[in-house]
């Protein structure tokens, strides 16, 4: 992996825990691309499972508003606060 998408150390997709290596091409595999949060967080796995566990909490219930309503208050949010790669990568997931 080329580290230059965090100040962190990005470890390779081989060097991973496996639960993270599996949750991070999950992904791959339903938006097409590896977003770089996931690649900034893998280096320290237990912030990577709660930061995922509370977006998962938030994001993937099958109550209330659909996936598809909360990512885009997810991008709406992204553009307030003026984060453009949230924006690029939500509004793709979208």
């Amino acid at each position: 992996m080329d580290s230059t998408v965090s100040q962190f150390p990005v470890p390779r997709l081989d060097e991973m825990p496996s639960d993270l290596r599996e949750r991070i091409m999950a992904v791959q595999d339903k938006a097409g691309f590896i977003p770089n949060i996931f690649l900034a967080l893998a280096h320290r796995p237990d912030e990577f499972r709660a930061f995922f566990a509370y977006h998962d909490a938030l994001m993937e219930k099958d109550e209330g508003l659909s996936k598809a309503e909360r990512e885009m208050i997810v991008v709406a949010t992204s553009g307030a606060n003026k984060c453009i790669y949230c924006v690029v990568a939500h509004g793709a997931i979208l």
